[in-house]
């Protein structure tokens, strides 16, 4: 089945500045073009999106991605480079999540301890008028 630009942003949520932004990027070096130049997206091009948003939203940059996708196209003698690449990207999931999760433990104990600690902050009685 072909999905048009339209199609894509309904399914993946996307905007169809990203999704346009993404091609011209040469994200997606398979996609068919109408005999008018409109974009023609196959479900293997929404399979595509979707680890192309995954890789992104794990904080990928757009040019590791691409590259990423270009080994892919090279085929099998490629896999130990994705898979370093992969291995990389993951390291990189895993140390941002050790902040994230020291900051959401600084938050819970805030708000747990609010009280105690708020009367140090703007809500202190003598600071309000």
């Amino acid at each position: 089945m072909a999905y048009t630009v339209k199609d894509v942003t309904s399914k993946t949520g996307l905007s169809e500045h990203t999704i346009r932004y993404y091609d011209r990027e040469g994200l997606f070096p398979n996609l068919e073009r109408t005999p008018k130049g409109n974009r023609l997206f196959s479900d293997i091009d929404l399979e595509w999106i979707e680890l192309v948003c995954c890789l992104k939203d794990s904080g990928m940059s757009i040019q590791d991605i691409k590259k990423f996708m270009l080994l892919c196209q090279e085929g099998e003698s490629t896999l130990e480079q994705r898979k370093t690449l992969l291995l990389q990207h993951k390291k990189n999931i895993l140390d941002q999540m050790k902040v994230l999760e020291k900051g959401l433990s600084t938050v819970n104990y805030k708000i747990e301890h609010y009280k105690e600690i708020g009367i140090f902050h703007i809500d202190h009685p003598s600071l309000q008028k």
